[in-house]
């Protein structure tokens, strides 16, 4: 079985920020309040004209001014999002066009909040199976596109970014060390956006352009469910969660990772999160947290980094690795 490795890393989120000062003048909230109940103190919100696709391509070419990559011999890109710029074509299609990849398979992956852990995951399979040898990873979301801004459950949550990662065949080192998925479909009806069908399950769903969360149900979820999910992956692996140097949960909400790091026993100092500037933007959190560790020299080759993602559907994803990056030719400016 072929060894695959995480060369690069690239992210991007866009050049306006939106506030809690500025949520105070749109809907009935404040600053202190939405600190309290998510630790978000801004996000970085898209142009109308700017869409899924081009934040994938600008993460994408992020990477490969960082790490001197060329990836027009990439043989398939994996793009994870809720929020594609089309029902179809996909978006992996369009950043395979602008980036000149010539010759390369190109599809989304839609689990929303855990998109980039499973699109991981599908990389992975790929090339250890021999079938591939060189996979971009995306994780991308314009969530201030879908989100309601006379909400103010949902508005003061969301924003926009992307996150690339490039993954390839390596005969000497493996970064995967072990995975855990789950699903639990009987809940989808608590965060969802609709489209063809009205019902799940026969609940009826708001019928909106906007995303729709039950704030509360999905919280009861994630503590109940999460903590457990960590724990099997590290079973499966035979590791502790003292061997994790960095946890790197989806950044949802300050308040939901808190209990989670409680309860598998995890420091707080210890877990990377980028929803403090940047909000929830769904598929994106991960690789932005993981970008934001590197940055910052917090996270080093030879770390041992947990992922786990989760969110609608009702899906869950972690992925342990041990990073093994190309050396960066060229220092990344501040996002």
């Amino acid at each position: 079985m072929a060894g695959a490795r995480i060369t690069a890393i690239g992210s991007y989120v866009p050049g306006t920020r939106l506030t809690n000062s500025d949520l105070e003048r749109m809907v009935d909230t404040n600053n202190e309040w939405i600190i309290q109940r998510t630790g978000i103190q801004e996000r970085r919100i898209s142009r109308p004209d700017e869409f899924t696709s081009e934040l994938c391509v600008a993460a994408v070419n992020n990477l490969i001014q960082r790490f001197n990559k060329n990836v027009e011999d990439v043989d398939m890109v994996i793009v994870a999002t809720s929020t594609p710029d089309f029902t179809f074509p996909s978006v992996a299609s369009l950043v395979q066009d602008r980036l000149h990849i010539a010759q390369t398979g190109a599809m989304d992956l839609s689990a929303a909040c855990s998109g980039f852990v499973y699109a991981l995951h599908v990389a992975h399979s790929l090339i250890s199976s021999g079938l591939h040898k060189k996979i971009l990873v995306i994780g991308a979301d314009t969530m201030s596109k879908i989100t309601d801004y006379t909400d103010r459950t949902t508005c003061v949550l969301f924003g926009d970014g992307a996150g690339a990662v490039l993954v390839e065949q390596d005969d000497h080192f493996q970064s995967f060390m072990g995975y855990h998925l789950e699903s639990e479909g009987s809940g989808a009806h608590h965060v969802y956006r609709a489209n063809l069908a009205n019902k799940v399950k026969d609940i009826e769903l708001v019928d909106t352009r906007s995303l729709v969360q039950n704030g509360r149900e999905v919280y009861r979820w994630v503590v109940r469910k999460i903590p457990g999910g960590i724990k099997e992956l590290l079973t499966k692996t035979d590791m502790t969660i003292d061997e994790v140097d960095w946890f790197i949960p989806h950044s949802a909400n300050l308040r939901i990772i808190e209990p989670i790091c409680e309860k598998i026993e995890h420091p707080m100092d210890k877990t990377l999160y980028s929803l403090v500037h940047f909000g929830n933007t769904s598929a994106a959190t991960i690789p932005l947290s993981l970008d934001l560790g590197i940055r910052e020299g917090k996270v080093k080759n030879g770390d041992r980094v947990l992922l786990y993602g989760f969110g609608a559907g009702l899906t869950h994803a972690g992925q342990l690795m041990e990073l093994r990056l190309d050396e960066q030719v060229a220092v990344p400016g501040a996002l």
